[in-house]
């Protein structure tokens, strides 16, 4: 097994004491010659780590077939000073997979005694809103704008390891290494990806909404509610994206919703359509105390399509209920509205419910 340190000069871009203590923090990235921890085999395990002022680097490499349990030692050892792990993906791949391989070699080792936080996961929800293509940490450091030398995916590595342990040649030796350490480097580059979940997942207040009329080609036109909210958890780089009746952009700390409205008339349905009568010509509901003393011919029994009553004006799309009364074209319909002017986004707790609303249209799962 061949052991490798040396000092990194890594940028602060993000506020680490989010996470916990400096000294507590440990990036670790492996290398494997597959997927499976039962019949492929650890051959590289990397860790970054801040300790007297400047980030470190150390690698344990196994250089032949059989120092792959040297290699767990030493990993696992080293883990013993730090209580949590950062990584890529780690809970999905590489935490199973080193936990197999401490099984295949009888090793006493697992992760109980650090908290695992995984970037993965936590972009995860957010994967569709930010446009990214997939959630691999090449293109998670693109989208961010960080540069890396290795070229090389962690497959295409597999066998230039195969070909190091037979012909011990240099070049391959630190082909090997370097993509390890471009991945442990940018770890760190990607925190600013955490920037996200703390954006979506913090509170935010309303700066300001207004109505806005957009009018098209053939002079047609409608009105789109703007709202601008903001928080204190700026991101790096900016998105836009839509669907359906929502737009949205962000940039900093500021989100910017444009959502379209509806103009014309809508339904109030009543539940217990037995006590009431429908209004022939009128088109809409009455109570029985009430249509009691109308002629039969001008009154029906209402059905649960016909028991509503009508209202016009401008409304806002509510994919929940929040404001009531919750107004629909057809009874059967999901989306619901409320009237314009019924809509109060200065209160707190509202406006944090129909931003969930909206972040759930724009393909947020959290």
């Amino acid at each position: 097994m061949i052991t490798i340190t040396k000092r990194l000069d890594l940028a602060d871009t993000y506020p680490l004491d989010r996470i916990g203590p400096l000294e507590d923090l440990l990036f670790f990235d492996i290398e494997t010659t597959g997927f499976s921890g039962d019949t492929s085999n650890l051959y590289l395990i990397g860790c970054t780590y801040y300790q007297d002022g400047s980030w470190n680097l150390i690698q344990w490499f196994a250089d032949t077939a059989d120092s792959e349990p040297e290699v767990l030692d030493c990993f696992f050892e080293f883990l013993k000073g730090y209580r949590i792990l950062i990584h890529f993906n780690g809970d999905g791949f590489d935490i199973p997979y080193l936990l197999k391989r401490c099984r295949r070699f009888k090793k006493p080792y697992d992760f109980s005694g650090v908290q695992s936080l995984d970037i993965y996961k936590k972009l995860r929800p957010y994967r569709k809103l930010l446009g990214l293509d997939s959630l691999k940490q090449k293109a998670v450091e693109q989208f961010l704008g960080v540069s890396r030398k290795d070229q090389y995916s962690g497959g295409q590595l597999i066998e230039v390891y195969k070909d190091y342990l037979v012909t011990r040649d240099q070049f391959l030796y630190d082909l090997l290494l370097l993509h390890n350490e471009d991945d442990l480097k940018g770890m760190p580059l990607i925190l600013p990806a955490l920037y996200y979940p703390d954006f979506f997942q913090h509170p935010f207040a309303l700066k300001s909404q207004r109505i806005l009329t957009e009018t098209f080609p053939d002079g047609a036109s409608r009105h789109l509610l703007e709202l601008v909210c903001v928080n204190e958890y700026p991101i790096p780089q900016a998105f836009s994206c839509e669907s359906g009746l929502i737009r949205c952009q962000a940039s900093g700390g500021q989100l910017t919703f444009l959502i379209e409205l509806y103009d014309g008339s809508l339904k109030q349905f009543y539940p217990n359509y037995q006590d009431y009568y429908y209004l022939i010509h009128e088109d809409r509901a009455v109570h029985k105390s009430v249509g009691g003393f109308l002629d039969r011919d001008v009154r029906t029994k209402a059905t649960a399509k016909t028991c509503y009553t009508r209202h016009e004006g401008c409304f806002v799309p509510q994919f929940e209920p929040i404001w009531q009364p919750a107004l629909k074209q057809e009874r059967s319909d999901k989306l619901s509205y409320a009237a314009l002017t019924d809509v109060c986004l200065r209160d707190p707790e509202c406006l944090q419910s129909y931003i969930r609303q909206l972040f759930g249209q724009l393909g947020v799962r959290s």
